[in-house]
């Protein structure tokens, strides 16, 4: 006769094989819908370690798609600051950091890649600190040194982002009624496209500038708003106003006075050939005319102007076919004979006619006298 403590044993080990190897024991006691509970468990504390701030992440190229990923250090020291994110996942909040990583890498929830330029850049003293460009790597164990690891599911769009893919139809269909708005609505936006794009172009320029002339006095590279172009950057990281640590090797003073040679002379050439007020007056009177067309339009004013533009056409024909039939009939016109048999071509002044009779009468006269 067994007995019964060997046969608990068994149906023990039997439960925790299927548990690790994800398929479900039908001889185990623990119903389906807890065991997809404990599954989803770690699809949750995934969701909410990716929402949560504190965990430092970027953005890089993984085979032709863009992932999100973080370090393995900062995943650590990110659940010792916040272990209250390990609440989640209820049994198993006591396991270690790398035991988490280790389950979210076994479930296909994070993918381990490595750096893909493993060599240091010239003129760099140490490989860049987040790469841009990532390839999965052979090995999918969890590791702290110099160990990169990307988010594998989708994440949930949140609410802000509905509503936005919602309103760029309806942008889209604003911009183009912008010819029929009002004249105050068109200045309103006019003028804040206009001050929101100077704003850019002098944040651009004075960041340059102050970049140009730390570089040549002091020989560092000094960059407010580092991450103003930065295509990976989220908003938060976008306007961060901190310069950017300077990595690099200083620059040589061969260099640095090449170029402040070169910036002399540009600044130069630009003052010779700024314009004068006669020509700055021209643009702006131009300028300020374009802008004038724009906002003045409406589409009565296009349908007076279209009106205009084909009535003296029509006038025009008209005129032109009248003087053709005048023509015409001035030309056949010919003036009818008078009482006594003599005529004359219109258009034969008269006195001409009447020295002419005078002088066949004296003709006849003096014929008849001889």
């Amino acid at each position: 006769m067994k007995k019964p403590g060997g046969a608990e044993k068994k149906k023990a080990r039997r439960s925790s094989g299927a548990l690790q190897n994800g398929v479900r024991d039908p001889n185990s006691d623990t119903p389906p819908r807890k065991q997809a509970a404990k599954k989803d468990v770690f699809q949750l504390f995934a969701e909410k370690v990716r929402d949560h701030k504190e965990l430092v992440s970027r953005w890089a190229v993984l085979q032709e798609t863009r992932v999100e990923y973080f370090r393995g250090k900062d995943f650590v020291s990110f659940l010792k600051n916040h272990p209250e994110v390990k609440e989640v996942l209820e049994s198993e909040r006591n396991l270690e950091a790398e035991d988490i990583a280790n389950f979210l890498l076994r479930k296909n929830l994070l993918v381990r890649c490595d750096r893909v330029v493993k060599t240091v850049r010239p003129g760099k003293k140490k490989l860049s600190t987040w790469p841009a460009h990532l390839e999965i790597f052979p090995e999918q164990v969890f590791s702290e040194n110099d160990a990169f690891f990307a988010w594998a599911f989708v994440k949930r769009r949140p609410l802000w982002q509905t509503l936005l893919s919602i309103l760029w139809p309806v942008l889209t269909l604003a911009i183009c009624l912008f010819p029929v708005y009002p004249h105050r609505c068109k200045l309103l936006i006019l003028y804040s496209c206009a001050g929101i794009l100077l704003l850019i172009l002098s944040l651009l320029l004075l960041r340059a500038t102050i970049f140009g002339a730390a570089w040549i006095i002091l020989g560092k590279r000094v960059w407010f708003f580092p991450n103003i172009l930065a295509e990976e950057a989220t908003l938060r990281e976008l306007f961060r106003f901190c310069p950017k640590k300077d990595e690099e090797e200083p620059p040589k003073w061969t260099a640095r006075l090449f170029y402040a040679i070169v910036a002399v002379l540009v600044i130069l050439l630009l003052r010779h050939h700024a314009p004068d007020e006669a020509a700055r007056a021209r643009y702006q009177k131009r300028v300020s005319n374009i802008i004038d067309d724009v906002l003045e339009w409406s589409p009565s004013l296009a349908l007076s102007g279209m009106m205009e533009k084909q009535q003296p056409v029509v006038n025009e024909t008209e005129t032109a076919s009248n003087f053709s039939n005048e023509s015409e009939s001035g030309s056949e016109k010919v003036i009818p004979p008078d009482s006594k048999g003599g005529g004359s071509v219109s258009g034969q002044p008269e006195g001409e006619d009447m020295e002419s009779v005078e002088e066949t009468d004296q003709h006849q006269h003096q014929h008849d006298s001889v």
